[in-house]
Formats: structure tokens, sequence, C-alpha cells
């Protein structure tokens, strides 16, 4: 492929892509397909001539998205959002023209400079306090990180975990982490990480940083704060006392890549003395050393990870920010807060329904009135159907519902069309159940 074809199918993908994401409502939001679908539908060996751009776009349709399930579709309600915009699309295409391998300042100056200065604004819009900020002179600041899970992490580590009880609103407190913390010196162990979670995945519950804070600082713990999915909100003035007790955290992350529609993958990272992780993963092999190394003024990103290379990832969210602006950006939040909202009034008013924890943002966690087992039986015939995907949880070991705001293109209708089916499927269901009681009876 030349640069002339290069143009002429860059367009042609750019309009599959637009046509796919304007008709993704029509597409069924699940798939169809049994594990190993895929491997009987392509040759068993890559072709050993060259094929036409056509071949492979009509493979797409006839193999690739019978099996993808559609997490853009308005039908979409599982797990959490995944971020989705034209802008971070657009600035995707120009990552892999520049092709960079960015492990260093001297391997792609801007790669490296874009990052630092980019994870800046999005500190400033969320208002992190000054420690976590690069700057021209700070200790701190950002990195895009892959994405991970703090259990992961300790698995790598070999690092023994312990969960800390929560309260009744699924928070962890004070009291909860001091006495696991004196029950482990006890046995001989020794606290030095705590993890406190600012809207959880389970149900979006909140760690209470003002009280858990003061005890890391007082014990000498690191704390890292996870707010994954919650951690965009706080760019909005109403949510941002969420966050507050985050000047005691060491480390703080969140996923721009869940809800502020900047595309996956892009993983938020801020520390407030960055020599902590550039002292711990430093290598410096001759061919990779260069005249500024240091100089102090710029930071070689390898220094901050596992992995030696990386993509200009920050180019999505130059993108992204500049061409919606922190008030579109916050717009958009909130257009999802609302419908959460909205939905939890609809659950609210039947009867036959329960909400399990309170809605902050985005999640409705809601059950059927009965056992685990009925829920199950509702989640599964919700998702056979195939007409919205949900995933379910456990909070206290009751089997639970998780309504997740996730399309970027979703409105009100779809909500609305999405809790009429679930009452469709939860009379099913019900009625079932009345029919195996009365055979049991009889």
């Amino acid at each position: 492929m030349n640069a002339s074809e290069f143009r002429r199918r860059g367009k042609e993908m750019v309009d599959y892509m637009a046509d796919y994401l304007e008709g993704i409502e029509g597409r069924q939001v699940f798939p169809d397909v049994c594990p190993g679908y895929l491997r009987s539908l392509i040759p068993t060996t890559a072709p050993q001539e060259p094929e036409t751009f056509e071949a492979i776009i009509e493979d797409v349709e006839k193999i690739i998205m019978p099996g993808v399930t559609h997490w853009h579709s308005p039908y979409f309600f599982a797990y959490f959002p995944t971020a989705s915009s034209y802008p971070a699309m657009l600035a995707d295409m120009l990552c892999g023209a520049i092709g960079c391998i960015g492990f260093s300042w001297a391997a792609s100056p801007a790669c490296t400079e874009l990052e630092t200065v980019m994870m800046d604004w999005l500190g400033k819009m969320l208002q992190l306090p000054e420690a976590f900020l690069a700057g021209e002179a700070g200790e701190g600041g950002g990195v895009i990180q892959a994405h991970s899970s703090v259990e992961k992490a300790g698995l790598i580590g070999g690092v023994r975990l312990k969960a800390i009880p929560s309260d009744g609103k699924f928070a962890m407190r004070a009291s909860a982490l001091q006495e696991a913390l004196e029950r482990d010196k006890a046995a001989g162990l020794i606290p030095f990480f705590v993890v406190a979670t600012l809207g959880t995945t389970s149900c979006c519950s909140f760690d209470n940083l003002l009280e858990v804070g003061p005890i890391c600082h007082e014990e000498g713990l690191w704390l890292h704060v996870d707010a994954a999915y919650a951690g965009s909100a706080f760019i909005c003035p109403e949510f941002r006392h969420l966050l507050n007790g985050v000047e005691f955290a060491d480390s703080f992350n969140f996923n721009p890549h869940k809800w502020l529609l900047v595309n996956f993958d892009c993983s938020a990272m801020w520390v407030k003395k960055r020599t902590d992780l550039t002292g711990a993963f430093r290598l410096d092999p001759v061919y990779l050393r260069h005249s500024h190394q240091d100089s102090g003024l710029i930071t070689d990103y390898r220094h901050w990870q596992l992995p030696l290379g990386r993509r200009f990832r920050s180019l999505k969210m130059w993108f992204v920010f500049r061409m919606y602006g922190v008030k579109g950006l916050q717009a958009y939040i909130r257009k999802h807060v609302q419908l959460a909202h909205a939905f939890e009034a609809l659950v609210r008013q039947d009867a036959r329904f329960e909400i399990c924890a309170e809605v902050t943002l985005g999640l409705v966690c809601f059950r059927l009135k009965g056992s685990n087992k009925l829920n199950e039986a509702l989640l599964e015939s919700i998702n056979s159907a195939k007409k919205i995907h949900l995933v379910p949880c456990s909070l206290r070991d009751r089997f639970v519902l998780r309504f997740a705001i996730c399309s970027r293109t979703v409105e009100l209708a779809h909500v609305q069309l999405a809790w009429e089916h679930i009452r469709e499927m939860a009379a099913a269901v019900l009625r079932a159940q009345g029919e195996e009681k009365a055979e049991i009876k009889n």
C-alpha cells in the first residue's frame, strides 16, 4: 500500500467507522457465538500472497463483527463505560502515523513533554494538590500507565493483600483499618501500603480518605487512591468533594479511558515524589543515555514503568481536552449522572425491586426482592434476550444487578426502553417461579 492508496483506503475506513458508530444502535449488543467460533472461519496459516483491502473489509463484517460485544451501543449497561470520541480516534490515527517509541525524551521530545503537560492539565482539572503536579520545578508529576489492577500488582510483587471490612455504605473507615493494622503487626507482619478506592467496581462506593489518610500518615504507610471510574467526575465542582482527603495520598490514579472521552488505553497516575518511582525502575544502558537526562528539566518515562517503550498516548488527551473543553466534558459527565438517577427513580416506582447501594454517579445497583436464585434467573433472561447487556455484583452475599450508564450516545429513551425490558423479564421470571412453587406444592 503506497501513500496514494492509503489516502483512499483511509477515507473508506473513516466512513466505515462512522457508519458503524452511527448505526450501532441497530446491532445486537451481545453476540450469538460460542467459544472457538472464529477459528473455523479463517485459514490455519497466513496467506502467502497479498490479499485485497476489499476482501479484508468484507471479512470484518462476516467474521469479526458477529463476535463483537458492542460496548458503545446505547443498550450496553455492563461493567463501566469505556470512553469513545471522534477526537480521540483521530489522535490515535496520528499516533500510529508518528509511530515513535517514547521511552526517553531523546527518543521523541514531544512525546515526553506533551504527556507531562497533559498530566498537569488534567491534575488541575481535578484540583489535585500542587504537590502532584510537575510544573516547571515540582517533585511530583503524572504518567499514563498501563491498565491493571491492585490485586494483580500484589500477585506480581509477591505481596500479601488483605481486604478491609467496609461499613454500611461499603466504605473503608478508620476503625476497620486501624484494627487490621494492629492485628497484622501483632502477627509479625509489616503493613506498608494502603489502597483506598473512590468509586468501587461493585457499587461505586467511596472510602473515607479524611479518616484513612491521617492513619496512613501517622503509621508511615504509602496511601494509594484508586478512582478508576469515578475520577472523571471530579472535574465537576459538585462532585469534587468526593476527592477530599487526597492531600494525604502518596499516589492517585484514575482512568480517563472510562468516562472522559479518551479512548482506551489511558490510565492516569500521579505521585507526589516521582523519584520514588524513577529510582526503583532506573536502568541506564549506554544505548539509551542522552545528554539531557540529568538536566532536571525533563523526565524519561521508561524509568516510571516496567515496560521500556510507550505510545504517544497524550495526543488523545490533547485532542479531546481542546475539542471538548472542560465545560463540554463536565456536561457529558452530568448527563450520565442524570440518566442514572432517572433509572433509579424508575426502579423505586416498582415495589418488586429494591435499590441496593447509594446512587452517586452513573451506576445503579438493584435487584428483585427475593432470593439470589431469583435474581440470577432474571439476569440470565435479560442477557439471553440480548436486547440490553448487564453484569452482576455481590454485595453482602446478595446477588445484585448493575446498571451502568456507558455509551456516549445513550439517551433517556434508551434507559426507559431498557427498564421496560427488565420489567417484562422480571414478570416472566416471577411467573415461572410461581408456577414452580405451585408444582412443588401439588
